[in-house]
């Protein structure tokens, strides 16, 4: 069956499911003060006095899913860019929207960024440094780091990694686009193998997650070790760029969308359920092993999540859009809030699980009172989406009607 070629509409389930991945980044960093051990490199800060398991599994789980699920709705956004618009516009939005950004808030984070992770150490009375670039600047010192002008200068991506990668992306897929746009038989046959796929429930679970395991056998890793180093790191590279190029391919196929309504409860189900039963009882696997069922396990939260989020949150709502809308400056914002936070109730002698929810509700309110008074009307906004908004949901109206597409299946 053909379709006939349009402009694309604005797609509000992945709008909305590409903002909700980017705010878990509030519960993600919440979580981690409250798992037990000592602080490491990836997270120098831990509350001595907690421990709990069911965030230890909720970390886990949203790890899992959380980056790959981003990265594969930016590459969707990104082909559609370069295909609705052009690939100058495409590579032009990236600049504006992403490269841009990346510059000017990995300056101003880094300060906040420091003095968040010294004050709550030194709360927690944690002084040992780390044996990495970062360990001295997040442990030992405070505000007395900051006498020097070279103490401003980043020493890593931070929590912006993500942006430092989608700019890498960005290029190497304009790039990839700009090769392949005039090899129309090409590009053609892969659609047609990737529509058959997308087709066939069985060929989805199947395909997408052994192409995430030969990624990671190639890599020799169970699972992706996300860099925040300047220096790009060809795992963490390869890793989400594949991620991202599925996105790419799926966009020339997104008249296919709603086969993904195809047994998302399902799968969400199945998902969750391997993935618990993988974390409380993954003694003995191999790396190959674990590689293998993460890999399934991602591919299954992505066909449930994409299902689930079409199927409930697939037209326009004020609401959802004003979430969507503020995610970008939420996510900016919340890693000093998570960081600093926990050392302001350090003392107080109550449960981890409840220190976790309040590091999440301040956070969260932080982040979106901001968004709201400083943001969303102000040169901020419009710098960080294009545009400044109305702060009345009553005025946050759908201009075009979103899309209707309807499943095209085998019989």
């Amino acid at each position: 069956m053909k379709v006939k070629e349009h402009k694309t509409e604005r797609l509000h389930a992945l709008d909305a499911l590409r903002a909700i991945m980017m705010m878990l980044g509030i519960v993600l960093h919440a979580t981690i003060t409250y798992i037990g051990g000592k602080p490491s490199s990836g997270w120098p800060l831990r509350d001595p006095s907690a421990e709990n398991l069911f965030l230890d599994w909720l970390l886990s789980t949203i790890h899992n899913f959380r980056m790959p699920i981003f990265m594969l709705i930016a590459g969707f956004f990104a082909a559609l860019l370069f295909y609705d618009r052009s690939p100058k516009k495409m590579i032009i939005n990236r600049a504006k929207r992403i490269l841009y950004p990346f510059l000017v808030f990995i300056v101003l984070l880094w300060p906040l960024v420091t003095v968040a992770f010294s004050y709550s150490n030194a709360v927690f009375n944690y002084s040992e440094s780390f044996n990495s670039v970062i360990g001295h600047m997040f442990v030992n010192t405070i505000w007395d780091s900051f006498t020097q002008l070279k103490s401003f200068i980043p020493k890593t991506t931070m929590h912006l990694w993500f942006l430092y990668y989608l700019i890498l992306f960005s290029a190497a897929s304009f790039a990839l686009g700009s090769l392949f746009k005039n090899q129309k038989k090409l590009t053609h046959k892969i659609s047609t193998i990737f529509d058959r796929i997308l087709l066939h429930p069985i060929l989805r679970v199947l395909i997408f997650p052994l192409s995430t395991f030969g990624i990671l056998l190639i890599m020799q890793s169970s699972w992706v070790n996300t860099s925040t180093s300047f220096i790009p790191d060809f795992g963490t590279f390869l890793f989400y760029f594949s991620f991202y190029m599925i996105g790419w391919v799926l966009f020339r196929s997104k008249h296919l969308l709603p086969v993904f309504l195809q047994y998302d409860r399902l799968f969400l189900a199945i998902a969750g359920g391997l993935f618990t039963v993988y974390f409380f009882y993954s003694d003995g696997l191999s790396w190959q092993g674990i590689a293998l069922l993460k890999s399934l396990t991602v591919w299954l939260f992505i066909f449930g999540f994409m299902g689930v989020f079409m199927r409930y949150l697939g037209k326009h709502s004020p609401l959802m859009r004003y979430v969507s809308d503020s995610a970008y400056w939420v996510y900016l914002l919340h890693l000093p809030l998570t960081a600093f936070i926990p050392g302001l109730i350090g003392h107080w002698p109550v449960p981890s699980f409840v220190k976790f929810l309040i590091v999440v509700f301040l956070t969260s309110v932080l982040c979106f009172a901001t968004y709201h008074y400083f943001v969303r009307t102000t040169f901020i906004g419009k710098f960080l989406n294009g545009r400044k908004y109305s702060r009345k949901l009553s005025e946050i109206k759908e201009v075009i009607p979103a899309p209707k597409v309807q499943p095209v299946l085998d019989k």
